[in-house]
């Protein structure tokens, strides 16, 4: 299980996420310090460690619409936190595949901050409410490159096998 850190309404932009003033940085090691930069509370927390992996953001319709800044899904991922949204932008939605960052599209998602989820294959559950929600699942071959880490470690683990599958 898994607590909701952050709980936020439809329309987050790439720019609340990673504001561009950030652009020039863009190593997937250094990004996670930019983290919602502007919700100071939050990214204080991020930066000092008191969030765990596998912790939980919340989102409304149309999270990461906007720019289609890498950076925004990068972030997120280096500080381990999984992404439940009702729906997710298209370009962001891409972004956060090919890096591997764990997303989930529930469209009926009903949490606050400090509710405790079970985010599992075909719903998500509410704990501290009780309640479950189904999700809209990832097509197989999109959640295989999230499920590998992204899009570089699918590839490789693809490339191996079919190397190893060729030596027999």
């Amino acid at each position: 299980m898994s607590e909701v850190v952050l709980k936020l309404e439809d329309d987050i932009s790439t720019d609340i996420i990673y504001p561009g003033r950030f652009m020039a940085t863009v190593l997937p090691g250094e990004t996670p310090q930019y983290a919602f930069a502007d919700l100071t509370e939050f990214n204080a927390r991020l930066k000092a460690h008191q969030v765990p992996a596998g912790s939980v953001v919340v989102a409304g319709t149309n999270f990461g619409c906007g720019s289609s800044r890498e950076q925004a899904a990068s972030c997120i991922k280096g500080h381990g936190l999984v992404v439940v949204a009702k729906n997710i932008a298209r370009i962001f939605l891409q972004n956060a595949i090919n890096l591997g960052l764990h997303v989930v599209i529930c469209p009926a998602i009903e949490a606050s901050e400090g509710d405790e989820l079970e985010v599992r294959d075909d719903a998500v559950v509410n704990r501290t409410t009780g309640r479950t929600f189904p999700v809209t699942p990832l097509p197989k071959a999109r959640q295989a490159i999230i499920d590998a880490g992204g899009l570089i470690p699918y590839t490789r683990r693809l490339m191996l096998e079919r190397a190893s599958v060729a030596a027999e």
